[in-house]
C-alpha cells in the first residue's frame, strides 16, 4: 500500500455563486493498492510503482478542475490512478476545509478499481 498524504490543492468546487467564484483549498489522500514484494526485494526503482507520475497528474488536473461536488472530484482522482496510471485500486479522501461554519472540513472518501470505470458503468456512476 502506498500513500500519499496531505496533497494540499486549489481548485473552483461548490454549487453556490459565492463558492464558485474563488478557487477553494482541497486536501487529498490516497492510499494505493500496489504490489510491493517486486521492489522490495530488488530495491530497483523500476520495479516500483512510480507514485510521482500519477501524483503529478493529479495536480494538474485538480488545478484547472471545475465540480460541484466533492464526489465529483474523487471520482476523477481515482479515474487517474486506476485508470491512467494501472493501479489496482485506490481509496481516495478529498477534504474541503472551511465548507462548513462550524466544521474543520467536509470529506468524501470512496474506493475505485478499475472495473468502475469500464464502458458498461453507466452515466451518474463512478
Amino acid at each position: 500500500m502506498i500513500e500519499v498524504e496531505g496533497l494540499r490543492l486549489r481548485c473552483r468546487i461548490g454549487c453556490s455563486t459565492e463558492e464558485r467564484r474563488d478557487l477553494s483549498d482541497v486536501v487529498i489522500d490516497l492510499r494505493i493498492a500496489t504490489d510491493a514484494f517486486p521492489a522490495g526485494h530488488s530495491d530497483r526503482l523500476e520495479d516500483a510503482w512510480n507514485y510521482r507520475t500519477p501524483t503529478k497528474a493529479i495536480i494538474a488536473a485538480v488545478e484547472t478542475s471545475e465540480f460541484y461536488t466533492v464526489e465529483a472530484l474523487a471520482t476523477r482522482v481515482a479515474r487517474i490512478v486506476v485508470v491512467d496510471h494501472a493501479a489496482p485500486s485506490v481509496r481516495v479522501r478529498v477534504r474541503k476545509p472551511g465548507a462548513l461554519r462550524f466544521a474543520d472540513t467536509v470529506s468524501i472518501n470512496l474506493t475505485r478499481t478499475p472495473a468502475d470505470f469500464t464502458p458498461e458503468v453507466g452515466v451518474g456512476s463512478p
